[in-house]
């Protein structure tokens, strides 16, 4: 295929409606750019040679009317000398360089058309690349967008899975053991000297209040 059957095959697609019909877009958004970076380099180096080509025509047309001149001046020196021959001879050069220099004229013309079509054609490749590359920079974004996405789907799913809510159901299990057993520590255990004399303060506590309901019942009596 030649770079400009490509080149007018890259600017002429529909990247987005090519994307979507793909069934691997990153893969085919990468070729897509591979090709635009090619064609650019080709287009860029024809672009350079037709620059090349004008400046080199352009001396030869410098040349050329330089030489105009220079038998244009000759020719009336020779009528001045009475050489009708050799001004005759001048003209006939003049315009031997008269028409190589329109002829070179066209050439430049034709150069600098091509140019201007060259630094076009790059300016509209160049705007479709960048925006290929920034198709690529989001389709990168939502494939890692969706990675995350599913990758916190299967953590929820391992979260809610049978064998999860079993360890959980195991962890709180043998934490109530661990609870359980702590409260055990102390069952059963004689009580320290400071409970026990707590405890005879309130036996007399109880016994003097024994002692006062009998005595009232007595008086009652």
């Amino acid at each position: 295929m030649g770079i400009f059957t490509r080149f007018r095959d890259i600017i002429s697609s529909n990247i987005n409606a090519m994307l979507d019909r793909a069934e691997d877009p990153e893969k085919l958004i990468k070729l897509m750019i591979h090709e635009m970076e090619d064609t650019l380099i080709e287009i860029k180096a024809s672009c350079a040679a037709a620059m090349a080509g004008s400046k080199k025509v352009k001396r030869q047309l410098d040349d050329a009317n330089l030489r105009i001149k220079y038998w244009e001046e000759k020719a009336p020196l020779a009528v001045s000398k009475g050489r009708d021959d050799l001004a005759r001879e001048a003209l006939i050069e003049k315009r031997k360089q008269m028409e190589i220099a329109a002829a070179l004229e066209q050439e430049l013309s034709e150069h600098n058309s091509l140019i201007t079509e060259y630094h076009d054609d790059i300016r509209q490749l160049e705007e479709k690349l960048e925006g290929a590359r920034e198709k690529q920079r989001m389709l990168i974004q939502r494939h890692i967008h969706a990675n995350k996405k599913r990758r916190a789907q299967e953590d929820i799913r391992r979260i809610n899975s049978v064998e999860t809510i079993l360890k959980f159901d195991e962890l709180e299990n043998r934490i109530e053991r661990m609870e359980a057993e702590a409260d055990l520590v102390n069952f059963g255990s004689r009580p320290s000297l400071q409970d026990e004399l707590e405890g005879l303060s309130v036996n007399d506590e109880i016994e003097e209040e024994l002692k006062s309901l009998k005595s009232a019942l007595i008086k009652r009596d």
